[in-house]
């Protein structure tokens, strides 16, 4: 790959667990959880092949849907992800962020979503930005409220990133596991512009060499913003 073309920021809808799961006759917080271990992965990769920034789409605000009993699991599996990889962050220079809203979250869990925020906040290496309790619609509504309460009457497209959840680069690359074609309500705002890729691939069966593959595809993509290629 041309290391001066990596995108430097990827997001990733982390799609297929339960059905991971599922086609093994196993609990779907089973299929969480290999995910869990699958994200360790393709993070730690990150770093080593230059992207600065990657966001995954972890728990969606529609995801309160599902039952008591997977939501809870979810919680928890991500309380341990958090505490679990600590020293994995530290070690690989890594900041975490959250983007998402903190209503109904437990207060133990935004403490140590908090925590851990403050711990990395000086790492440069990588930045994962997980989307969590996160709706692309409502961060935008969330957004103009923003915009509302503080008394500014006017902005442009270029001030509107800083009243999002996260003022981050716009990811060139999404990402979608589990061979569904749609963005789920997901960096709405973000992705004007992204390049796609869908892979057939699980979320827990997505490994490392699947996404050099995404990025050799996007690589040979031909982005033109709107504009039109010069015709020699």
């Amino acid at each position: 790959m041309e290391q001066n073309r990596i995108p430097k920021h990827i997001a990733i809808i982390m799609d297929g667990n339960g059905r991971w799961a599922k086609k093994r006759f196993m609990p779907r917080t089973v299929g969480h959880k290999e995910g869990s271990e699958t994200l360790k992965k393709i993070v730690t990769h990150c770093t080593k092949i230059g992207v600065k920034f990657l966001t995954v789409y972890a728990f969606s605000t529609e995801n309160w849907k599902r039952s008591s009993t997977e939501v809870d699991a979810l919680m928890l599996l991500f309380k341990l992800y958090l505490e679990k990889e600590k020293k994995t962050f530290m070690e690989n220079d890594i900041r975490f962020m959250i983007s998402g809203s903190r209503e109904n979250i437990s207060a133990t869990l935004l403490k140590s979503m908090d925590s851990l925020i403050e711990e990395t906040k000086e790492n440069k290496t990588l930045t994962l930005n997980i989307a969590f309790n996160y709706g692309g619609r409502k961060e935008i509504v969330d957004g103009i409220n923003k915009i509302i309460s503080s008394g500014i009457k006017y902005i442009t497209e270029e001030e509107m990133g800083g009243f999002l959840y996260n003022d981050i680069p716009d990811p060139e690359l999404l990402i979608r596991t589990g061979g569904e074609f749609r963005i789920s309500n997901f960096l709405l705002w973000q992705m004007a512009y992204s390049e796609i890729c869908i892979s057939d691939k699980l979320w827990p069966d997505f490994g490392v060499e699947d996404l050099d593959l995404a990025i050799e595809e996007y690589l040979s993509r031909d982005r033109r913003y709107g504009g039109v290629k010069d015709v020699e």
